[in-house]
């Protein structure tokens, strides 16, 4: 027969693992929904920085700048993949 204390012990344990298994859950769900992440934005637009911004010394927020600045200028795959990360982080 089981007594109390290894039943208390045995639905803590089994909370734990259902908590952690929920918070596994909404970090995957958050990751999923989080759009391009920087290296996805790296391959769309890496080398229209290379071409658009060329000279431009990165660091300070200096290629995002360039990248507004200059965003007709921009691929088609590199606009789309920018739009979609605003959209995510403004909830779009």
């Amino acid at each position: 027969m089981v007594r109390a204390a290894g039943l208390r012990e045995l639905r803590l344990a089994v909370a734990a693992v259902l908590a952690a298994t929920i918070a596994a859950s909404a970090v995957s769900r958050a990751n999923a929904q989080a759009g391009p992440s920087r290296p996805d934005l790296r391959r769309a637009c890496g080398a229209d920085v290379g071409v658009v911004c060329a000279g431009i010394t990165p660091g300070g927020g200096r290629i995002r700048q360039c990248m507004v600045e200059k965003f007709d200028q921009l691929s088609d795959g590199c606009k789309a993949a920018l739009k979609d990360k605003q959209a995510q982080s403004t909830g779009k």
